[in-house]
């Protein structure tokens, strides 16, 4: 399922190839995939004759920069916010960013193609969704929005946990605290610090707030060069009858934070 790094290996392919071609078309046949008041009339009239100029990110959401609005070349141009969802690829002329994923079909199929543009010089970048969770939106409010995992301070990570009394898990995917994190992710977060993810956050010491942090950084360094959030040492383990790949403890799945939730019963305390 994506999470931070599959966007960010999205966010990459739309840099590298979809920037600074004109939109001839917009393909927008799934009008519940458009969101917050967007039609496929308004994608059409904000996006033709335009290009993309940059491709961000923040969190799990992609953003990306449209030329200046019409002929005034100091007014800022639009944002195309696109959400992934839970089976949501990036095309660009056909090529998919990042590996096939685990929980959802791969196939080629177009009608899976919820929203997408064509370029004037023959060129395609769609969002093929399966499950049809993703979502396309105008302008999104980025301010919604946590600090992006991948930016997290310690002083910020400190902050978020002192104030909430939710279940650390919860509190690493809320996406209004932290944003990027999802749920392979958060479960090997808290395995590499030993912490349990059903511990109230406002619980922590100082000494596992530095661990958290720690790992926060160093999960997203390591999954990140082995290719994505589906990398982890947990992730492998993630079954019934499995063992902590650091102790061989028998591991305890349980719902925390309303998710699916795995975690060592013996050095996460």
């Amino acid at each position: 399922m994506p999470e931070i790094l599959e966007v960010e290996t999205a966010r990459a392919l739309l840099d590298a190839r979809a920037l600074d071609r004109e939109i001839s078309a917009v393909h927008a046949p799934d009008a519940w995939f458009l969101k917050r008041g967007l039609t496929p009339r308004a994608a059409l009239a904000v996006l033709k004759g335009q290009s993309f100029t940059h491709a961000r990110r923040r969190g799990k959401l992609i953003l990306v920069d449209l030329s200046s609005a019409g002929s005034v070349p100091e007014r800022p141009g639009s944002v195309l916010g696109l959400h992934l969802g839970m089976s949501g690829r990036v095309l660009v002329d056909d090529q998919a960013a990042g590996d096939p994923l685990l929980y959802a079909s791969n196939k080629p199929d177009p009608a899976w193609h919820r929203f997408g543009v064509t370029f004037a010089d023959g060129g395609t970048m769609f969002l093929r969704d399966p499950r049809r969770l993703g979502g396309v939106e105008l302008d999104p409010d980025e301010d919604r929005l946590g600090p992006d995992a991948f930016d997290l301070t310690l002083a910020q990570l400190r902050a978020i946990v002192a104030r909430s009394r939710a279940p650390v898990k919860a509190v690493l995917m809320d996406q209004s605290r932290i944003a990027g994190l999802g749920n392979l992710l958060c479960d090997e977060i808290l395995w590499r610090a030993g912490i349990d993810p059903a511990r109230l956050a406002q619980d922590l010491g100082d000494d596992e707030v530095k661990r958290l942090h720690r790992a926060v950084r160093d999960t997203l360094r390591i999954l990140g060069r082995r290719g994505g959030s589906h990398t982890g040492e947990l992730t492998s383990a993630r079954g019934p009858g499995l063992h902590c790949p650091k102790d061989g403890a028998p591991l305890l799945r349980r719902i925390v934070g309303g998710r699916t939730t795995y975690s060592c019963p013996l050095h996460q305390i």
